[in-house]
């Protein structure tokens, strides 16, 4: 489950925009100005940007330099009710990997985001498996040994995060930055409850749990139990 931040001071649109991604399972995080956006950027991680280029405070072109300037590889989409070519060479040239025009249709805009993420930066497979899980990203349907396991949405979301980063040990921070949406105000304990959630629905009696604890570091899918 992708995780998204929207940079956009046109509160009707970011609203919209909002609405029609979250429907199509991303999470989605909404900032209207380009000092808040550089703020999450510097708190969060997210798997790409959709950036206004007329942003209030700092431009979203100035946002674009900043967070290349630091290391930044977020993919960015760039939006603007500007359509010459001077001005999407402006907006490419700053370190925007794509460029849509206002208005658009959000079925072009989703189709672009899809693209972006499909780039190598991020290995984005439809199907993912860890013994006999299986999680498809298209249906949003996690399986175990075929038959399908009900799931609450921030338990898919870590499930799937998990998935994608075999191996890889995660810290609680870590999880609360990249999985959980900045204003769901989650703790400690709600990282800890919906594990226990994962595990209850996932584990097998008697073998080591799919999720591995690493006391005082964090957690981390667990090769063992494939």
């Amino acid at each position: 489950m992708a995780k998204i931040l929207i940079v956009e001071d046109d509160e009707k649109l970011s609203n919209c925009l909002v609405s029609w991604l979250r429907d199509r399972h991303y999470i989605v995080e909404a900032v209207v100005s380009g000092r808040q956006a550089l703020e999450m950027l510097k708190r969060y991680e997210y798997d790409a940007i959709i950036l206004d280029l007329l942003l209030p405070e700092v431009s979203g072109e100035d946002v674009c330099r900043l967070h290349r300037a630091e290391g930044g590889t977020t993919p960015i989409l760039m939006l603007t009710g500007k359509g010459g070519l001077n001005d999407k060479e402006f907006g490419l040239d700053s370190g925007a990997d794509d460029y849509l025009t206002k208005p658009f249709e959000f079925r072009e805009m989703g189709a672009r985001v899809r693209a972006l993420l499909r780039r190598p930066r991020i290995s984005n497979p439809s199907t993912l498996k860890f013994g006999d899980v299986e999680l498809d990203t298209i249906a949003h349907r996690i399986t175990k040994a075929g038959k399908e396991v009900t799931m609450q949405p921030m338990e898919y979301a870590l499930v799937e995060f998990f998935l994608r980063h075999p191996g890889r040990v995660f810290s609680m921070e870590s999880l609360l930055s990249r999985v959980w949406e900045a204003d769901a105000e989650p703790s400690y304990d709600s990282i800890y409850t919906c594990i226990k959630r994962i595990r209850r629905k996932l584990d097998d009696k008697g073998k080591p749990s799919i999720i591995r604890t690493l006391y005082g570091v964090g957690y981390r899918l667990n090769c063992d139990a494939s």
